[in-house]
């Protein structure tokens, strides 16, 4: 992914900061593009993994729409260009003022996942004399298989309507003359590996629209969410995921009805291994049991190993020395400031170049100015002088 001459520019640029391969991102876009929006399906980009500008840019210029979480987001996939009627908004806890954000802007779709929400949305809109496009999202109680911190569909995460309470649900709904019932919202986790996961979903929505059809609800679409995994250990050789068999996988277990269409909201799949951070070694040090290899980065530019346990790989940029292994850690004060640990690498000295990689998705957008660092800047493809 390196070339030497971008090595050599890389080393004129003060450290830390991001590196975007805009080439990873054109052919994964285009992957979906032929997999998933050429059948006919609409793609929502999760500003939640990267709001980058020029990232944006690309992802609406391939005409998807936008998953949002909050009223910050919502703006901003205004200010980017996304049209209104391709937002999506969710959330667990949409306060007063981000959905008076939405309100405004006439959405897609608002994603509820509580009767409560249902209430207070109905308030607001009757006030504004507006009917509101709603999706109900629902917690089907499905094993992602993945981190338990991203795991948002089981019975006891905070996320969604439980399925079985969603006959008294409709009923309710029926009392909110503003809001105008138009689909169901999914999303069971993120980082998912084992596509069984979907088709175990897949099977648990056939079931659910029978429920929708006795009541006559008509659902004009359906929305998958998203969750799909990238691969951190072999960035290069897995640069894009297995959109083919992801799509495939629910056009053949998902039976929507003629008049329904099907939308996903994927982000890590489409930015993740777009994106490096590149870090310089400050310092070397042997411990009492290990080596450090400590870098200029840290937890403020990437949290997932701090959060996540994430195992990111760790690239020596500028070094073709014999490997020794090292823990590669940050500046931060704290323990959990650590990228890897007992990796081997060419050894490194003060002033070598690492990349750590698949930083596309989670890496900026979750970057902080904890202990008053300053913010990474980013760097593209485009900015640099390639033969």
């Amino acid at each position: 992914m390196f070339h030497l001459d971008l090595i050599r520019q890389f080393q004129n640029l003060k450290t830390p900061f991001f590196f975007y391969d805009l080439n990873t991102l054109n052919q994964t876009i285009e992957v979906i593009r032929e997999y998933g929006m050429s059948r006919g399906y609409s793609i929502h980009f999760a500003l939640k993994a990267n709001n980058n500008d020029r990232i944006l840019k690309r992802i609406l210029d391939a005409g998807f729409g936008a998953d949002c979480v909050s009223g910050g987001e919502i703006e901003k996939s205004i200010e980017a260009g996304f049209s209104p009627d391709q937002i999506a908004f969710a959330g667990v806890g949409k306060s007063d003022e981000e959905i008076l954000t939405g309100l405004k802007y006439n959405l897609f779709s608002f994603n509820c996942e509580s009767v409560q929400e249902l209430e207070v949305l109905n308030h607001f809109a009757g006030q504004q004399n507006k009917n509101v496009r709603i999706a109900l999202r629902v917690n089907p109680d499905v094993e992602a298989k993945t981190h338990k911190y991203i795991t948002t569909g089981l019975q006891d995460n905070k996320f969604g309507i439980p399925s079985e309470n969603l006959p008294g649900v409709l009923d309710k709904i029926k009392e909110y003359p503003h809001l105008n019932l138009t689909g169901l919202h999914f999303h069971i986790g993120s980082q998912i590996m084992n596509l069984d996961v979907f088709r175990e979903l897949s099977v648990k929505i056939n079931q659910l629209q029978s429920l929708f059809d006795e009541k006559e609800n008509q659902l004009r679409h359906i929305n998958v969410g998203g969750g799909l995994g990238i691969d951190y250990a072999e960035p290069d050789r897995a640069a894009i995921p297995d959109f083919q068999n992801y799509f495939r996988l629910f056009e053949e277990h998902l039976d929507l009805r003629d008049y329904q269409e099907l939308h996903f909201e994927l982000g890590r799949s489409v930015v993740g291994q777009c994106g490096s951070l590149i870090t310089k070694v400050l310092f070397t040090k042997e411990g009492r049991n290990t080596n450090f290899a400590v870098v200029d980065a840290g937890m403020t530019e990437l949290i997932r190993p701090a959060l996540y346990q994430a195992r990111h790989t760790v690239e020596a940029l500028t070094s073709t020395r014999p490997e020794k292994q090292y823990d590669v850690v940050g500046p931060i004060c704290e323990t959990s400031d650590t990228f890897r640990t007992g990796i081997l690498l060419p050894e490194v000295e003060r002033g070598d170049l690492l990349a750590i990689r698949s930083c596309g998705a989670y890496g900026q957008v979750m970057s902080s100015d904890y202990n008053l660092r300053e913010r990474a800047k980013a760097y593209y493809t485009d900015d640099f002088d390639l033969e």
